[in-house]
């Protein structure tokens, strides 16, 4: 992949700024025998993003504390047959370029699970810069992407009369990132 965008600047801005773990949050969608979405998400996502001319965005996540909200679903997610969160207990992206193209953040970096790493696009906005009631300065990122999880390793599946599968193989994550400016 290559950027085809305007890497002399970027709307994030100037300064180190420490992603906020209690704000921020990994979430993913996959469709379920073709007909619902499943949601879930993964708490926590923590790092940093370096804002200024040369922007970046690195980060991590607790493989463990995945949710959808179903106890049964997401021990099977946390088990062997998926993240294998005993032996793999992170996730964690850092990004190799970060554009923008009009109003579209674009970033790519290297996403890692299960002890695989491979690249991806992620593509969003910045969506402002503030104040807190504490005095801290804040930013908000979206950013979103697509990935096949067997490239990962996440290979489960049963297969359905027909001939289909329960389960496609891409994913839709998406990152929602709060960052308090680091002194």
């Amino acid at each position: 992949m290559t950027i085809v965008a305007d890497t002399s600047a970027t709307v994030i801005p100037t300064g180190t700024w420490s992603i906020d773990p209690v704000w921020s949050s990994l979430e993913f969608e996959i469709k379920k025998l073709g007909l619902m979405t499943v949601k879930g998400r993964i708490p926590g996502f923590s790092g940093t993003i370096e804002g200024g001319e040369a922007p970046s965005i690195t980060g991590s996540v607790d493989a463990s504390t995945i949710t959808t909200f179903d106890d049964t679903r997401d021990g099977h997610l946390q088990s062997p047959e998926f993240f294998d969160t005993e032996r793999y207990p992170e996730l964690r992206f850092e990004s190799t370029a970060v554009a923008t193209k009009g109003d579209e953040l674009i970033v790519e970096g290297d996403l890692t699970i299960k002890g695989v790493t491979k690249p991806i696009e992620l593509t969003g906005s910045f969506v402002g810069a503030g104040v807190d009631p504490y005095g801290n300065d804040r930013i908000g990122i979206e950013l979103a992407g697509a990935v096949d999880r067997t490239d990962f390793g996440l290979n489960w599946n049963a297969p359905l009369p027909g001939g289909d599968f329960l389960l496609p193989n891409e994913v839709v994550l998406r990152a929602n990132l709060a960052a308090v400016k680091a002194v």
